[in-house]
């Protein structure tokens, strides 16, 4: 049953959180900020644009013209109190009241007031430089007079000829008058402002949640050291491991996988089209039973894989599957088999040397040198070693003599025998002697399952190799035959080297180990032989009763030239022939 971890209760950053809040804050209020200039900006140039339409207004008028320049023709200017009870005095005020301008001063051609809102100020220089209008110019000011700071205008008074200037209007609006529209306006600023900093307030709040629910609870520290470890646990795994997200794709794809399936990283590929093995998409189906492990062969390795699903809380995070590399393990306990049965027959042959040396004691203790003599002369055309193989000194080459020798000692306990075709021919020395021994090994251990489990009563395995030099190493060239009944008949002779395919019924002894690992062989030996640029095929089907299939592989770049091969180079490989066919 599928354990979950307790998920951890969500929690904020205060940091995180607070400068979260700080960057809306400074958002919001610098918005503000902006739109309140921008607002008084534009107030104060509507003041400016009307106090210039008013001075145009009052400057254009002919009693006002004509008043301005009857004044200038006189000598001097009139005394305030004159000029307080006068025609400009009251147009001025009275364009003054009737538009709430702050002032409306009019002066003559040298800027002396002629009319103002303080008449104790007439007759005075205006406190504001005159010359632009006085010039002709209309302007458009904010400056600060002898009333306070306005936005105002000033406009150029001609006379009737409209060619001379005889003085200027200028009229101003307070600034303070500015503020309060402003001010007014400034409200629905004020509280757009606070509307959009609550909402910043509760985004930030719901967004912290959601980043939190997406991390699991994890803080962003807490996630820079777990993707580290990630990494560092990952890729220093010697397991293949894949990660299958809750969405179907690939999330994980370790540098282990890479190599055990000789495939590129799939992080991101759907896991429905990822070019791997079906037998691992098959682990990730819902109906399948978790404990379930399955064993395939990909990119010439044997490997055990199942899948696990991932929860966290009641959350699914999809699956992950665990590749184990069972390749080295299945060679080394073929080679411990192997060493295990050469030990027994070595234990045996002691037994037979020192029934042997006790015959010679007694040919030498009754005097009979002659027969001594014999005996030891057929005891070294034996060898130090007999093996249960016909034929066995074909093979020159002592790792496979070793090898082949030990198999047979297999076989024969199984009631097979192990014979070397006549035309085998190794001269060379094997130089890869772990493909050789996988693929010769699988070879023979599916012949002698078929003999055994076979109905001839002569129970036999046949074995031929040939060895071609090359200049950048021989081609090794095997074919193995049987007694057995061959393949069943309708089956595809590229079938047998599907995963899982197996031609063996009998029943099989302790040393085949194949509890978990039966019908893999011949799938191995081809990968194996393919990744070198060879083979392994099925040169005929064999039939009922006997004798049965027979298998060929070509292995390049596993053995080395002898001296002894140079003459014969060129000449290219023999047709082997199977003598028990």
């Amino acid at each position: 049953m599928q354990r979950s971890v307790p998920r951890p209760p969500l929690r904020f950053s205060t940091q995180t959180l607070l400068l979260q809040l700080g960057v809306v804050l400074l958002v919001v209020l610098l918005s503000a900020a902006v739109h309140t200039w921008l607002t008084y900006d534009r107030v104060g140039s509507e003041a400016e644009n009307q106090a210039l339409t008013l001075a145009r207004t009052v400057a254009s008028d002919p009693e006002v013209r004509a008043d301005v320049l009857a004044i200038s023709g006189e000598e001097g200017t009139p005394p305030a109190s004159e000029l307080a009870s006068g025609p400009l005095q009251v147009s001025a005020e009275a364009a003054r009241t009737r538009t709430g301008a702050l002032f409306v001063v009019i002066t003559d051609e040298e800027g002396i007031r002629l009319a103002h809102p303080d008449p104790q100020r007439l007759g005075e220089k205006v406190s504001t430089d005159p010359s632009e209008a006085l010039s002709g110019q209309e302007v458009t000011t904010r400056n600060t007079g002898t009333l306070g700071a306005s936005a105002g205008a000033k406009v150029p008074v001609y006379a009737a000829d409209n060619s001379t200037v005889v003085g200027e209007v200028s009229v101003g609006y307070s600034m303070e008058t500015v503020a309060q529209s402003v001010a007014r306006d400034i409200g629905p600023v004020a509280l757009t402002a606070a509307g959009a900093l609550l909402a910043g307030i509760l985004g930030s709040f719901l967004l912290r949640r959601r980043l939190q629910r997406l991390t699991l609870g994890l803080e962003p520290e807490e996630i820079s050291t777990l993707v580290h470890d990630q990494v560092a646990v990952l890729q220093g795994v010697d397991d293949g491991v894949i990660g299958v997200s809750a969405d179907g794709r690939v999330s994980v794809f370790n540098a282990a996988a890479q190599r055990m399936l000789g495939l590129p990283d799939l992080a991101g590929t759907r896991w429905e089209d990822a070019p791997v093995p079906d037998q691992l998409t098959a682990l990730t189906s819902p109906d399948r039973p978790a404990a379930d492990a399955v064993e395939l062969v990909a990119g010439g390795r044997v490997l055990v894989a199942n899948a696990r699903k991932a929860l966290h809380g009641r959350e699914d995070l999809g699956w992950v599957v665990m590749l184990r590399d069972r390749t080295e393990l299945q060679e080394l306990t073929r080679q411990l088999d192997a060493v295990g049965t050469m030990s027994t027959a070595l234990r045996a042959q002691r037994h037979e040397f020192a029934n042997q040396l006790h015959t010679l004691a007694g040919f030498m203790s009754i005097g009979e040198h002659r027969q001594a003599r014999d005996y030891l002369a057929t005891l070294a055309a034996t060898g130090p070693l007999k093996f249960p193989v016909e034929q066995a000194e074909l093979l020159q080459d002592p790792y496979l003599q070793a090898f082949v020798g030990a198999k047979g000692v297999e076989a024969d306990e199984r009631g097979v025998s192990l014979r070397i075709g006549p035309e085998t021919l190794v001269r060379g020395q094997v130089t890869e002697a772990q493909d050789v021994t996988t693929v010769l090994g699988n070879l023979i251990d599916n012949a002698v399952n078929a003999a055994v489990a076979g109905a001839a009563a002569d129970k036999w395995v046949e074995l031929e190799v040939l060895d071609e030099p090359g200049d950048d190493g021989g081609t090794l060239h095997v074919v193995v035959a049987d007694s057995g009944d061959g393949l069943a008949a309708g089956t595809d002779t590229e079938a047998v080297f599907a995963e899982g395919f197996t031609t063996a019924t009998g029943a099989l002894n302790r040393n085949n180990r194949n509890g978990g690992g039966q019908g893999f062989g011949l799938a191995l030996a081809r990968q194996l032989a393919r990744r070198r640029g060879g083979d392994v095929t099925v040169l005929d089907r064999g039939s009922s009763g006997g004798p049965g299939a027979v298998f060929m592989a070509t292995l390049p770049h596993t053995t080395a030239g002898t001296a002894a091969q140079t003459s014969d180079e060129g000449k290219g490989p023999q047709w082997l022939t199977i003598s028990g066919c």
